[in-house]
């Protein structure tokens, strides 16, 4: 335990030291920090600088501009397909693309990849990552019934050892599925068992990005609080108020040696 608690705060330590670089290298939105808690979730999840990470559905890349700079090995961007039929995922990606090669002394390390959920497919290699995070991403499987074969691509994806990190919306268990696609609620415990029934073991869980103000329940799901307000500027001082959505954060293992995590 004094182990785990020493390498506990020397994560946090190398963390924050990157965190100080990363502001002078561009210009974070920091604002979320207070609802995500990034330096304190990734020495949870055990992330550190020699690793090589796959972060799934990066989106704009607010995680992935502290994680480029924390990582000095190879950070796997897996976002939308460039073949979809949807622009709003080819326009996702084409603006994140463009981000990362605006700033190559931040984003040299970043590889692009592909992960699409309902076409099952993941570009990275088989057993070629130390580490695996996604946030916030698990209920936008839901609607393609790709949940569980997503949490399969990402057991194969990693070494044996490998750590896969998730943050999800937290709904009460025993929500049916329907009301977690409309919501973008997920129960801590269903997606537990995805990760199991892939292969993984749960190692820990842990509260820092919880919220204890959210109730879970809004007209418009997770998306009517910040930062997206989905009602405009009907009762938006209440929702700002409850902050972000309550979140799980869950650490996994793939079994097998050769692990890079600090235990």
């Amino acid at each position: 335990m004094k182990n785990m608690a020493l390498n506990g705060l020397r994560l946090l330590l190398i963390l924050s030291v990157s965190m100080i670089a990363l502001a002078a290298q561009a210009e974070r939105d920091a604002s979320r920090d207070q609802f995500r808690h990034p330096v304190e979730t990734l020495a949870f999840f055990g992330i550190t600088p020699e690793m090589d990470v796959i972060e799934i559905s990066p989106g704009g890349g607010w995680y992935t501009e502290i994680l480029a700079d924390h990582v000095k090995g190879t950070l796997f961007a897996a976002h939308f397909s460039p073949e979809s039929k949807s622009d709003y995922y080819l326009n996702s990606r084409k603006g994140f693309e463009q981000k990362i090669a605006a700033n190559p002394a931040l984003y040299g390390n970043v590889e692009m990849h592909t992960f699409d959920a309902s076409e099952n497919l993941l570009t990275t290699a088989d057993s070629s990552a130390d580490a695996l995070v996604t946030f916030r991403n698990v209920h936008n499987w839901l609607g393609s019934e790709s949940e569980a074969s997503s949490f399969e691509l990402f057991y194969n994806s990693l070494k044996p050892g490998g750590v896969l990190g998730v943050v999800e919306h937290r709904a009460p268990s025993g929500i049916d599925r329907e009301l977690m696609i409309t919501s973008g609620y997920m129960p801590q415990d269903y997606v537990i068992q995805l990760a199991e029934q892939a292969g993984f073991v749960l190692e820990a869980s842990t509260e820092l990005n919880a919220n204890p103000k959210d109730s879970a329940d809004h007209p418009k799901g997770v998306w009517t609080l910040p930062p997206v307000l989905r009602l405009g500027e009907q009762d938006r001082e209440k929702y700002l108020a409850i902050g972000e959505s309550d979140r799980m954060t869950l650490r996994f293992r793939k079994p097998g040696e050769g692990s890079s995590a600090s235990d």
